[in-house]
């Protein structure tokens, strides 16, 4: 199965009025990009483009799914004809690389090619990219909090099936170190981690039972989860069952900073001092950021990168900014874009960022922002996962510890027109 039904349906009924006027095959711009940042963030991280070049790949129609279209009355028999033979030939994408920060206004992702190959491609771009840079964003964030200390990605009970595995992604390109999701760990090479949950201690007569078995099959390697019942206690166990060798302790509950100082002092008091902490539980970056002098050696997050922190979608917008080579834009109130093709560039000084250009004329000073992704409808950016996280990293430490901080505050550039 193709990606080409992953739509909405005006994509196609568009489509069909450009097909009977004779519209489809004039040359026309996407670009797509955000008005603003969810209130308080002073940046986003644009996540999900290696999984759209896959989606573009795979953008065609079957017979089947064409049948349903015009039975449907969606297209017309002459559209049923044109996504038969579908395809991206003349399409050119360029885009922000994934990893990289933006801005409101940053043109993101532009597409060339005609009205028709255009306007079918809207619905996808802004799936994939709205949601993966939703988690993205709210990851780095959570990594910047972190200081450091590792992050588990935890969230896969919190929402579908298929999100989590693209969750898993964006959030290790953003600075996470790891993942509970099995799928996506294969898939992109995630390191993945896990090891029981209050289930696992409830189902054996004794919590030192529960523990003997887990450290029985996994070593002292493992992580023991010590709060299904007394934490303090849990600890006691813990250590008593394993050895002051034990790798880590879980505490998912209860007043976090308190519990892991006494947890600290406890396991420091019986020999354990190289045993590690594991907080858990609705964590997000504020509650990361407050634990910052607490004794916590990594975290685990959950519900809240998953879902963006309080913010599931980047806000991206799709639209046509050139069409026959003529600059259009919308111009209704509060919602008013700029025509013509932009390109972006990035001014630094003494490395960190001061300003983002966006000229109708091609790339200004600073560093360029936008690489050649699809050429003549082939991909011909295929970075590793690796990369990409390394490209973030780099990207992020071009901002000052201000634009950096959780505390609210403006975007801390703004595209600027040229």
């Amino acid at each position: 199965m193709g990606t080409g039904l992953m739509t909405d349906r005006y994509e196609l009924t568009m489509l069909s009025a450009f097909l009977t006027d004779g519209s489809a095959d004039r040359p026309a711009v996407f670009e797509c990009f955000s008005r603003r940042l969810p209130t308080g963030r002073r940046y986003g991280v644009v996540a999900g483009l290696g999984r759209l070049l896959e989606d573009l790949e795979e953008f065609r129609f079957d017979a089947g799914e064409l049948d349903y279209l015009v039975g449907s009355g969606t297209i017309t028999a002459q559209c049923a004809d044109y996504l038969a033979a579908f395809d991206l030939r003349g399409v050119d994408v360029d885009a922000y690389r994934e990893g990289e920060l933006y801005f409101p206004g940053s043109p993101v992702l532009t597409v060339s090619g005609t009205l028709g190959q255009g306007v079918v491609l809207e619905t996808l771009v802004l799936s994939v990219l709205n949601h993966d840079s939703a988690v993205a964003s709210a990851a780095a964030r959570m990594s910047v909090a972190a200081g450091g200390r590792p992050l588990v990605e935890m969230g896969s009970r919190r929402t579908h099936e298929q999100a989590a595995i693209a969750a898993a992604r964006a959030a290790y390109l953003a600075g996470f170190t790891s993942t509970s999701n099995l799928a996506a760990g294969r898939r992109y090479g995630i390191p993945t981690v896990g090891t029981a949950a209050h289930a696992f201690t409830m189902a054996y007569a004794t919590e030192q039972a529960a523990f003997a078995s887990q450290v029985a099959t996994h070593g002292t390697g493992t992580t023991l989860l010590v709060d299904t019942y007394d934490i303090e206690q849990g600890i006691r166990n813990a250590i008593e069952v394993a050895g002051t060798g034990l790798a880590a302790v879980r505490i998912d509950s209860g007043d976090l900073d308190k519990e892991v100082r006494k947890a600290r002092a406890l396991l420091d008091s019986l020999g354990a001092s190289q045993t590690r902490i594991l907080a858990t539980s609705d964590l997000d970056e504020f509650v990361i950021a407050a634990l910052g002098n607490a004794p916590v050696d990594s975290f685990g997050v959950g519900t809240r990168v998953v879902t963006g922190s309080g913010h599931a979608t980047a806000e991206f917008v799709y639209k046509l900014v050139e069409i026959d080579g003529r600059p259009v834009a919308k111009a209704s109130e509060r919602k008013v874009s700029h025509g013509g093709r932009k390109h972006a560039s990035r001014e630094l000084a003494d490395g960190l960022a001061t300003r983002e250009v966006l000229s109708t004329k091609g790339n200004g000073p600073g560093r360029p922002l936008q690489v050649r992704v699809v050429r003549d409808g082939s991909v011909v950016h295929r970075p590793s996962l690796e990369e990409i996280r390394t490209h973030h990293l780099a990207a992020r430490s071009e901002l000052s510890a201000e634009a950096l901080a959780m505390s609210d505050g403006p975007p801390a550039l703004e595209g600027v027109l040229s």
